[in-house]
């Protein structure tokens, strides 16, 4: 039943991230486009699911567990650290250069464009090397750049 319940999930949340258009990378790149042809849609796209992530989250937090957890999975740390922010700028590089952020990535392989033909393995590639350097100096909290 978990299994199902999160594929519905997950097709639902594909078909709004197509319909809002935050497959497309073109609106995507529009919006970060401040000095050229701005497109403000995104913006209340962000908002609408701003406003449904806190009302969802105010309403998970009344019931003592998830419907089909044991508890609900939490982060432990509150930490600002360097592989969080090395994570974050690189996350927002990747959005601004290539127009995708991985959940639309996946949304648009159907279309089988040569932007997400080299999107996907890229973010693929970025993702296991970042699995694979954690313990690099650069990574890591103690050692790397100053």
């Amino acid at each position: 039943m978990r299994i199902l319940l999160g594929l519905l999930s997950g097709l639902i949340f594909g078909l709004g991230l197509i319909i809002s258009g935050m497959a497309n990378p073109a609106k995507v790149l529009n919006f970060l486009d401040l000095a050229g042809h701005w497109d403000p849609s995104l913006g209340f796209v962000m908002g609408g699911a701003v406003v449904v992530t806190y009302l969802g989250y105010r309403l998970a937090w009344r019931q003592g567990a998830p419907v089909l957890a044991s508890g609900f999975d939490i982060p432990t740390s509150s930490r600002i650290d360097r592989p969080l922010i090395l994570g974050a700028a690189l996350f927002g590089l990747g959005w601004g250069i290539g127009g995708f952020c991985p959940g639309p990535a996946w949304t648009a392989l159907p279309l089988l464009s040569p932007g997400i033909l080299t999107f996907l393995p890229m973010m693929l590639l970025g993702l296991w090397l970042g699995a694979r350097g954690r313990n690099m100096p650069l990574l890591t909290s103690k050692g790397g750049l100053k």
